[in-house]
């Protein structure tokens, strides 16, 4: 019995030196992309002009990013979303403040009103379109305004970090600009 112990122990005493001496230690980690994203920071655009009428601004939060949703009442045609020093109101140029220490300019290629010059959306508060607190990468949303057939908003982010742009058809014959802005390069 006494020798089944001795065995045991020298085993034991050998498998911590081993792992003491990095035999049995697991081999170096290889990064890959967070959570598998491999957007970039550079403008996206499609330059075409839609006849569609922004209806609704409304954001998310994803486990790898957070997501702002432009609603349109007709498929969306064109876009420009891209990083900019400071944000810009339409129309007068007049820079608008926003928390965060890197700021996305999102341009719809759709105005705000209708052809006779009435709105379709209206933020409750131009400069908190959505209430983004708690959000890990969005800081603010703001309005921008929406001029000749333009539509815009700033949105503040905690960084300069890789983003995406798509468009989705629906619901109905609407149709969805989407901007994800990831929480890690």
């Amino acid at each position: 019995m006494r020798l089944q112990g001795e065995k045991l122990t020298v085993w034991l005493v050998a498998v911590l030196m081993a792992a003491g001496l990095g035999l049995l230690a697991p081999g170096p980690a290889v990064a890959d992309p967070y959570c598998g994203l491999v957007w970039g920071s550079l403008a996206k655009t499609d330059a075409a002009m839609s006849r569609a009428k922004v209806v609704d601004v409304r954001t998310g939060q994803h486990y790898c990013f957070d997501r702002i949703v432009i609603d349109l009442n007709g498929p969306v045609a064109g876009y420009t979303v891209r990083y900019v020093p400071q944000v810009a109101q339409d129309g007068s140029g007049l820079p608008i403040p926003l928390r965060g220490q890197a700021f996305l300019q999102l341009t719809v290629n759709a105005p705000a009103y209708d052809d006779a010059g009435q709105p379709t959306y209206t933020p409750g508060a131009k400069d908190e379109v959505s209430n983004v607190g708690g959000y890990q990468t969005f800081r603010q949303v703001a309005w921008a305004g929406s001029f000749e057939g333009y539509t815009s908003l700033g949105l503040g982010v905690r960084a300069r970090l890789p983003f995406r742009v798509f468009t989705l058809a629906g619901p109905g014959t609407g149709s969805r600009l989407v901007i994800d802005v990831a929480h890690f390069w």
